[in-house]
């Protein structure tokens, strides 16, 4: 005699390998978007989307892989469009119309991404993705808004990469005040909105949980040690020539956080000491002048004139600051990207999901 099974009790016979208050919680209304940034990887294209698909094939949550291929000039488009179409149709690849750095990809991938959790690594299999659902199963079990990966044991040369990277995470760490082992790694997993609060320029892949921590407790941010392979191919994009780029991107973070949102105040007060103390000057040349003397010729004169005029300056461009910050705020978000072509309405279809 045939009896029809409920849901739950269907799920439990079909896959019997876990208990089904285990599994459901974890799988319940998440889906996940795994997004990597590539360029000039053509050795790795197809490697890297078997290794996503073999990691996740056995996932809990419905997942898509988003590839953004940044501008590659060796035919690494091509081979993720094959890679794509052979895996399915949750294989995703964005082209984009030119090289425009790691930071503008990432962010192009993010806003593509359709599913409520985020997952980031790079695109030349340093970083396992056998390690993603240990960072989301951590993110959803602690209730977390961020998880990153903590490489303890890199494969990289020492003088170019390893030793550059503990000097920067030390600096950033003293600057920013988070205590995390690895800033520097690639492989995170976010919750998508709070990680859509942040807008990614310039080179702000380094410091994406220092930015983060401007919308979210710090608290509610983790690390967790992961895997980190050697390159087996390919060419690394990384070298020294990075360490000043790390060094003006972490003074302009800095400053965007101590004054992102009131920069009158960074330049109102520095304006207001130069004017004070040109103004201080005029005045004793002022008294000197009334008491007889001869001022005309006085470095003291000029000193203070032009001190007056770079307080009034800085006066001036910390009102037009704070005018260009409402703009900001008030106005749409900016792309730091171009498309090749648009890519297709994810409102569209349901489909493209794995799982």
């Amino acid at each position: 005699m045939n009896t029809l099974l409920d849901a739950p009790e269907l799920e439990q016979r079909l896959h019997p390998q876990a208990p089904l208050a285990e599994r459901q919680p974890a799988r319940a209304g998440h889906r996940l978007s795994v997004v990597v940034p590539v360029y000039n990887e053509v050795e790795n294209a197809q490697p890297l989307v078997e290794a996503v698909q073999a990691a996740l094939a056995a996932a809990p949550w419905p997942w898509e892989l988003i590839v953004v291929d940044d501008g590659s000039t060796d035919g690494t488009g091509q081979a993720l469009d094959r890679s794509a179409r052979a895996t399915g149709r949750h294989v995703r690849v964005l082209h984009l119309s030119r090289n425009f750095r790691q930071t503008a990809a990432l962010q192009a991938g993010i806003d593509a991404a359709r599913g409520d959790l985020i997952a980031t690594l790079d695109g030349d299999l340093q970083n396992d993705p056998a390690d993603i659902p240990r960072l989301v199963h951590r993110l959803l079990d602690e209730d977390l808004d961020m998880v990153a990966g903590w490489r303890r044991e890199r494969h990289d040369g020492l003088l170019l990469r390893r030793l550059p990277s503990r000097l920067a995470n030390r600096l950033i760490r003293r600057v920013t005040g988070l205590q995390f082992q690895d800033l520097g790694c690639s492989l995170k997993v976010f919750r998508a909105p709070v990680l859509r609060q942040v807008r990614l320029y310039g080179e702000m892949h380094r410091f994406i949980p220092a930015w983060l921590s401007t919308v979210t407790s710090p608290s509610r941010m983790a690390e967790e040690p992961v895997q980190h392979h050697p390159r087996r191919a390919g060419q690394s994009k990384y070298g020294l020539g990075r360490t000043v780029r790390v060094l003006l991107d972490l003074l302009a973070m800095h400053f965007f956080l101590r004054f992102g949102t009131r920069p009158g105040h960074f330049f109102g007060g520095i304006g207001l000491l130069v004017l004070l103390a040109g103004a201080a000057l005029l005045g004793y040349m002022a008294v000197l002048k009334a008491m007889g003397e001869s001022i005309g010729t006085r470095p003291l004169l000029l000193l203070g004139f032009f001190l007056v005029l770079g307080g009034v300056q800085l006066l001036t461009t910390g009102v037009l600051s704070e005018l260009l910050m409402r703009v900001y705020y008030g106005g749409g978000p900016a792309r730091p990207y171009q498309l090749r072509a648009p890519s297709p309405d994810p409102a569209e279809s349901e489909a493209g999901w794995h799982g």
